[in-house]
């Protein structure tokens, strides 16, 4: 026998060991899910080389489920074991898997069509598992290493997450077992680690390690003290039911009447294509979610022919999970440097040794400013979690202190600005360093330049980050009026332009002459003043001269408008450098009144003409309009009186569905909000006779 791999097999599988305890009993993983599977995966084929029954195979931590049960908590033997599941990802491993499944059962063909399949969402938190006798909550465990856990029984009625009783008339017999999982919100999560971070304790990396951690505390007031959540996902039954329960849907039924928190969001008796749809609809959820998923679990929709498969050692038969690449991951913090942003702001960035997080080769990530560095206690050369979820910007999550190196530093931010070497200052209701060197910091004016060029603001197309930075560096531009002065000749001077590519750039600039009150004053880059309140300050005041002009007092009669968006107005037109920008731009731009309402009051309302059908409502917008872009229709509700959000709630007054409309509209239904199609909207704003409201609640 190879003397070399027996002894590489024995440091992999420590090493394995190490990492299981540290996920499993510490909630203090200084792997990614990623890294830890890669690692198992190498492991594995290290261990393929060897005999089966050869000790090391034997012995080896591949086989374990968890991990022992942590010091100061009894220890409590599953009656059934708590299997871990096969991972596998990529399309193709779902068609495989049934196609597994099928073989197994000896279907072919047709009957393989038969299959129906249930798709849960796969939490990222702490298995539980409920035992309940006469509708009573008796005992509560942790998966431990799949043959005995921890009992939290006392920390789970502490949390108060689960039933302790349950209604005897629901169907689930004198003796049942109920399996789920305990996690934290994202949102709780931050909060705890705020409420955390005033008291000067330790914070967490992570929802999962704090859901983990807090459900494992010795003390129970600790755990009812933070905001645990539970989903049930399975069941276990005796055999004393009135009605069988003969699927896995059935049983999650069941068990919501019962009332144990179920995830709605779930496949129900799908056939694979079924699966596959969910499985995307899912991922491309998975951001706007409030808790944790690294991927779904899916299983044969029929109980009995999950009986008829069985289970392997370690796995069952009749399931699988689909993982997701991991949106967390460890690497090395090498550098912090700082950028100046449109308004002075200078943000802290790290510079990260490279690691794929979320299926993205990520190198830097936020830092958001001085006080979170010091907050989550970050060094130079530290080891570092990085959290990317869908299209969010990276960002660092925490150190992990354990492995920090002798050589680590401290970040020290600079007193002058990094591209300047302007002064910063730092006002003390904040928390963020400026440089206020306005324009003169060319990296302000790079940042404005592209602010002004944007295509809710002056809509200059072609005007990127590259073509920017140019011509500030040349000297090009130094105020935003210079833009209007190009010429072919100045832009033919710049890297990678033509002739063709330098015309198109000017008929652009030509075109954004004429603009809306609005977009131009979103395209001056006013601190506090985003894309909707300059469109109400617009339609508000109607004239730009007015609005230059409003005291503290008039600006705050706008809509929106509290005192720190009317101070930051007024302190904008005050500046002498705003000014001077003003006097020159105004020479260039002609300014367009808005198509909207005439200018209202606080709490003036009208009812003339069609403004009246979207007079005062919220409005979302989901899927694809075929007469207007997102954007056009967006325009159109406020120009007839509407405000237009993000996000469907109670408040919401309609939504419009187009083609393709995804989680805004299951949630509307949800909720009861009128959902209006394409041709209804059509018909509200091509009606102007009527004060009728075209469609009702």
């Amino acid at each position: 026998m190879n003397e070399n791999l027996i002894k590489e097999i024995g440091e992999r599988q420590a090493e394995l060991l190490r990492h299981q305890g540290l996920y499993h009993d510490e909630d203090a993983p200084e792997l990614s899910d990623d890294a830890y599977d890669q690692l198992a995966r190498e492991l594995a084929a290290l261990e393929s080389q060897l005999e089966p029954e050869h000790p090391l195979r034997r012995q080896s931590p591949l086989n374990n489920v968890g991990s022992p049960t942590k010091r100061g908590f009894a220890s409590i033997t599953h009656e059934h074991p708590m299997l871990s599941l096969a991972n596998i990802s990529g399309e193709a491993s779902v068609r495989q898997f049934a196609e597994r499944i099928a073989g197994l059962l000896d279907m072919e063909g047709g009957q393989a069509q038969t299959l129906r399949y249930a798709v849960d969402l796969k939490f990222d938190g702490l298995a539980l598992s409920l035992r309940y006798r006469e509708g009573r909550l008796f005992m509560a465990a942790t998966r431990g290493d799949g043959t005995q856990g921890e009992d939290v029984t006392k920390n789970v009625r502490a949390a108060q997450i689960v039933p302790l009783i349950v209604n005897k008339n629901i169907n689930l017999g004198s003796m049942f077992e109920v399996r789920g999982e305990v996690f934290m919100a994202r949102s709780d999560f931050e909060k705890l680690n705020a409420e955390q971070q005033l008291k000067q304790e330790k914070t967490f990396a992570n929802p999962r390690n704090a859901a983990a951690g807090s459900m494992r505390q010795l003390d129970s007031s600790v755990t009812a003290s933070r905001r645990l959540r539970f989903f049930a996902y399975g069941l276990l039954v005796g055999e004393d039911l009135r009605e069988p329960l003969l699927t896995h849907s059935q049983q999650l039924n069941a068990l919501q009447e019962a009332g144990f928190p179920v995830c709605e969001q779930r496949c129900s008796n799908g056939q694979i294509e079924d699966v596959l749809r969910f499985i995307r609809e899912s991922e491309a959820r998975r951001p706007e979610l409030d808790f944790d998923i690294d991927g779904v679990v899916i299983k044969l929709e029929s109980l009995a022919l999950q009986e008829k498969l069985g289970f392997l050692a370690r796995t069952p038969r009749f399931a699988v999970a689909y993982k997701w690449p991991s949106e967390q991951a460890m690497t090395k913090l090498l550098g912090i440097d700082c950028q100046v942003g449109r308004t002075g702001a200078v943000t802290p960035v790290a510079r990260l040794e490279p690691v794929r997080v979320g299926g993205v080769l990520v190198t830097n990530a936020t830092l958001h400013n001085e006080g979170e560095i010091t907050r989550k206690d970050l060094w130079i050369g530290d080891t570092v979690w990085v959290r990317r979820a869908g299209d969010v910007i990276p960002e660092v999550v925490a150190s992990v202190a354990d492995l920090r190196p002798s050589n680590a530093r401290r970040f020290v931010m600079p007193n002058v600005c990094p591209v300047c070497q302007g002064p910063l200052e730092r006002p003390a209701e904040e928390a963020v360093w400026r440089c206020i060197s306005g324009l003169s910091c060319s990296a302000q004016r790079v940042q404005a330049l592209l602010h002004f060029a944007h295509r809710r603001a002056m809509n200059i197309e072609g005007l990127g980050d590259r073509l920017a930075e140019q011509l500030v560096e040349q000297g090009m531009v130094r105020h935003l009026a210079d833009l209007y002065a190009l010429t072919e000749a100045d832009l033919l001077k710049l890297e990678r332009m033509g002739s063709k590519l330098a015309l198109k750039l000017l008929d652009e600039i030509q075109g954004s002459r004429k603009a809306s009150l609005g977009r131009f004053i979103f395209a001056l880059g006013i601190r506090h003043v985003g894309e909707k309140t300059a469109k109400d300050l617009a339609s508000f005041f109607g004239d730009f001269e007015r609005l230059s002009q409003a005291s503290i007092e008039e600006l705050e009669r706008a809509p929106d408008v509290g005192p720190v968006v009317a101070e930051s107005i007024r302190s904008f037109f005050q500046t002498p450098a705003s000014l001077n920008e003003l006097r020159l731009l105004l020479d260039c731009v002609e300014l367009q009144h808005d198509l909207s309402l005439p200018s209202l009051q606080k709490g003036q309302t009208t009812t003339q003409g069609p403004t009246s059908f979207f007079l005062g409502k919220t409005v979302v917008l989901t899927g694809e309009l075929s007469s207007y872009s997102r954007e056009e229709a967006q325009a159109l509700i406020e120009s007839l009186g509407g405000r237009v959000t993000g996000s469907v709630s109670k408040r919401t007054d309609f939504v419009l569905a187009g083609q393709n409309a995804g989680s805004k509209l299951d949630k509307a239904n949800s909720l009861g909000v009128t959902v209006i199609d394409e041709s209804k909207f059509l018909s509200a704003i091509q009606t102007t006779e009527s004060n009728n409201e075209p469609f009702s609640k």
